[in-house]
């Protein structure tokens, strides 16, 4: 390391694997967001919906290991801190907001592409928990994105 800089490797490693759940993770996420909002009235986006998800919901979950992961390996040195129990917190309303998706959303539009339906609309009740979903889902990744970048700059 050049002089001034007071980082090590693991740390150098842990931000990146951090950072890199966030652009798999958070970009997943976008994507399918934008898919969801568009397919509340459109049918044609409601397939896609549906078919997109079995792409962005792996990676989704890959995101969040590697933004955990790589948040452990970099904050290992300096312990827990307010923020960093606040992105906790954060990371423990997504992954119940992602088994929720992935484990009572995802196998009902799977269900309903089976049937020949993809491309109805869904029920209200179900657009409403799932624009709910979405919402913790896109509130809760670009948050915790925000609180890496306040704790890496508090670090200065």
């Amino acid at each position: 390391m050049s002089p001034g800089n007071s980082f090590t490797w693991m740390e150098f490693i842990g931000l990146y694997v951090h950072l890199a759940g966030f652009v798999i993770g958070l970009g997943a996420v976008t994507v399918i967001d934008l898919h969801g909002f568009l397919g509340r009235k459109s049918p044609y986006w409601t397939e896609a919906t549906t078919r997109t998800h079995k792409v962005t919901k792996p990676l989704i979950w890959l995101g969040m290991t590697l933004a955990i992961l790589g948040a452990w390996i970099f904050h290992d040195r300096h312990g827990w801190t307010f923020f960093l129990a606040l992105q906790a917190v954060i990371a423990i309303v997504l992954i119940v907001n992602g088994v929720f998706l992935s484990f009572q959303v995802s196998p009902f539009l799977l269900q309903r592409e089976r049937e020949g339906r993809a491309a109805e609309l869904l029920p209200l009740e179900w657009q409403k928990k799932i624009s709910i979903a979405f919402i913790l889902s896109f509130a809760g990744w670009w948050g915790a994105l925000l609180l890496t970048v306040y704790q890496v700059l508090a670090r200065k």
